[in-house]
């Protein structure tokens, strides 16, 4: 069972990734398997509201999300991770999640049932509001979110490696993790 885990991240390296790496190890130590994307590699494109999804299942614009789509699509659990950017999150997390969303919605909604939830990654301020804005997609798609010990934020500063010093965050996302993972066995 496939855990699909989306690192936010433009900066190879750094605390979102790194926190989405540790996520990914507490999937493996579960026995699930862990698939990591870095959006670092891609450039996302908004959605247009074009309804290509609607007949096709997949999206008409020419970027990394239909390979995303399908990677997704096949799996049990979805984490995605966003460092914060002028207390939001990223805008290429929101364009990915909103033309998932989309094409969920409008096609075999595979994301309906599936078991997931937000982290957020900032420096000192926006991790509740980024949060928010996250949950919404997956509330929106009839997805199931395990709770944690707190919220799903990690505080980190500009310093790669930071992030991994957060030990009431570190413990907080693990917790959210291993509940995922528990709850995607027993469903299944």
């Amino acid at each position: 069972m496939n855990v699909v885990l989306i690192s936010g991240s433009p900066r190879a390296d750094g605390n979102t990734e790194q926190i989405i790496r540790a996520c990914a190890a507490t999937v493996e130590q579960a026995g699930l398997t862990p698939q990591i994307i870095y959006l670092r590699d891609n450039d996302i494109f908004a959605c247009k509201a074009c309804g290509y999804c609607k007949q096709n299942g997949k999206c008409r614009l020419d970027d990394c999300l239909n390979e995303i789509i399908e990677q997704v699509r096949g799996a049990k659990g979805l984490i995605v991770a966003s460092p914060v950017y002028f207390g939001t999150a990223r805008g290429d997390v929101m364009c990915l999640m909103q033309r998932l969303g989309m094409v969920s919605r409008s096609s075999d909604q595979f994301l309906d049932g599936m078991v997931g939830g937000p982290i957020a990654v900032a420096r000192r301020g926006g991790q509740t509001i980024t949060l928010s804005e996250m949950l919404m997609f997956f509330f929106i798609n009839g997805m199931i979110v395990p709770g944690s010990t707190y919220w799903n934020m990690v505080v980190g500063n500009h310093i790669k490696g930071s992030a991994m010093e957060d030990t009431e965050g570190i413990n907080t996302v693990t917790a959210f993790t291993e509940n995922l993972c528990n709850l995607i066995k027993k469903i299944n």
